[in-house]
């Protein structure tokens, strides 16, 4: 196995990793403490969180950067790759949205949009047509991860002046999310009619 392979890998190991800290926390003070930040208290369960999903992410940066780079692009770290993202993602997204810490309404969004555009996706594969990320697809994943670091920071430094950006950068994604959705859509709906 490629070190990208083995990279993505480790992406998907961290996300039960994450998953388990943030349970934890919630459910007990097993993690207690926090420290003060500009007035802003972070538990440190959610600085824990935070320095697991940038391991993550960064890990999604480098086993693409590598790939192309040394052309060890593969059909596996082409299949697991999105599906690494994905979980990462739309597991502390789960999360956020079950503590009542961002609207269940934008995931819920979010996650039928994935839904819908992974079963295009696969019904315009079997096809023999590829359609490649927009645009909008590159900013909703900036903006979603954008958010879910905001949300583990309580929105520092911005949440001194009483701005929550973290929620401005989750309907940016959902916004974003629900217009490359429907491009894809209508770049594949004859795909998807043809056979009604």
């Amino acid at each position: 196995m490629n070190l990208p392979n083995k990279l993505t890998i480790l992406r998907i190991l961290l996300v039960p990793l994450i998953a388990a800290v943030y349970l934890i926390s919630a459910m007990s003070d097993a993690l207690g403490g926090s420290v003060v930040i500009m007035g802003i208290r972070l538990p440190y369960s959610d600085l824990i969180v935070l320095g697991l999903f940038v391991l993550a992410s960064v890990t999604d940066f480098f086993d693409g950067h590598i790939a192309r780079r040394d052309h060890l692009i593969t059909s596996f770290g082409k299949f697991v790759d999105p599906i690494a993202d994905k979980l990462l993602v739309n597991t502390l997204l789960i999360l956020l949205a079950w503590s009542s810490r961002i609207s269940v309404i934008a995931v819920l969004l979010m996650i039928g949009r994935d839904t819908i555009v992974d079963g295009l996706r696969m019904s315009a594969a079997s096809s023999g047509k590829v359609v490649a990320a927009g645009p909008a697809g590159k900013v909703k994943t900036v903006a979603q991860m954008t958010a879910i670091i905001l949300v583990l920071l309580h929105d520092l430094p911005f949440a001194i002046f009483g701005v929550s950006l973290s929620d401005i950068c989750l309907w940016i994604a959902t916004a974003a999310s629900l217009y490359s959705g429907a491009v894809y859509f209508l770049q594949l709906k004859d795909i998807v009619m043809e056979t009604m």
